[in-house]
């Protein structure tokens, strides 16, 4: 018979359709919760806690160094896993009804400017092998689409329809989108494609994007991908696929995009995850205004 745990686990990856990576960071923080109940309470059933134990925990993870936004990560998996005993009758009441989320301070994302962007993919040499034409169009993707890192490594050849230049991207909970390709980038995909089949070996071969020898792209590569070509023209501490993410909504906004448009190509759920990328664009509306109105001279 299974346990809280499995039947748990099936739910996240049958029902709400999570991903592998994501159950596992949830039931990882239940185990982590388990072996403190163990040690501190000599007692690891996760069907029985109160919510002075759940506090013991939070400040125990505080005093290990541990931040709040990381702290408040944990007790989502918590309160998840919860939700889920009262959503099956295997509790009546959850111990973290009244919990309040630890005050975190919100990360600024800067994205990147249209200047480092232009140096990036207009002025950077990149080789005229599959190599260089594979990272000058990852660059251009994000950029161009807005797409995620693990929705990019997960494109299949069949997704890109240059008949009609759109992908099919499949995002979050598995729920799909079709984003348009723009024109200037459909001649380097065509130039790619031409590369990319006279790969001396192809095992991924349903996979879009492959490394020379082959095989799919992977989460750490696709990151020193972005991390190695923007260093060569920006000083800012983060740069990653989220932040190419992040300056393809800012810049669509700053150039008069309608946000729900921008909230259907990031594939976001709600109008309140595309709305973080709206201050960006009111620094850039006040920054305007600031140089254009007579009473500012």
């Amino acid at each position: 018979m299974k346990n809280s745990k499995d039947t748990f686990r099936d739910y996240l990856l049958l029902e709400k359709n999570y991903s592998q990576h994501t159950v596992l960071a949830y039931l990882n923080d239940l185990e982590s919760f388990e072996v403190f109940l163990s040690h501190a309470f000599d007692d690891n059933r996760l069907n029985s806690v109160n919510y002075n134990q759940i506090r013991a925990w939070i400040v125990s993870l505080s005093d290990d160094g541990i931040s709040n936004a990381s702290i408040n990560r944990k007790i989502s998996s918590l309160k998840s896993f919860y939700k889920f005993l009262l959503k099956t009758k295997q509790i009546e009441v959850s111990p973290l009804l009244k919990h309040k989320a630890l005050k975190a301070p919100k990360k600024l994302q800067i994205p990147f400017s249209e200047k480092e962007l232009d140096l990036v993919l207009n002025q950077i040499h990149y080789t005229n092998d599959f190599d260089g034409l594979r990272d000058k169009l990852v660059v251009d993707l994000f950029y161009t689409t807005g797409i995620r890192r693990v929705e990019l490594i997960g494109l299949k050849v069949q997704d890109v329809d240059l008949s009609n230049n759109t992908l099919k991207v499949l995002g979050k909970r598995n729920k799909e989108r079709i984003i348009p390709i723009l024109p200037v980038v459909v001649p380097q995909i065509k130039k790619y494609l031409s590369e990319r089949a006279q790969l001396q070996c192809l095992t991924d071969t349903a996979y879009f994007f492959l490394l020379s020898k082959g095989v799919k792209l992977n989460n750490s590569f696709v990151y020193r991908l972005i991390n190695y070509y923007f260093s060569n023209v920006s000083e800012k501490v983060k740069k990653s696929p989220h932040i190419l993410r992040h300056t393809f909504a800012t810049h669509l906004l700053n150039n008069g995009a309608d946000i729900n448009s921008v909230k259907e190509l990031l594939g976001h759920s709600s109008l309140a995850s595309t709305q973080v990328y709206t201050s960006s664009s009111l620094a850039e509306l006040k920054k305007v205004y600031g140089n254009a109105h007579p009473r500012n001279k």
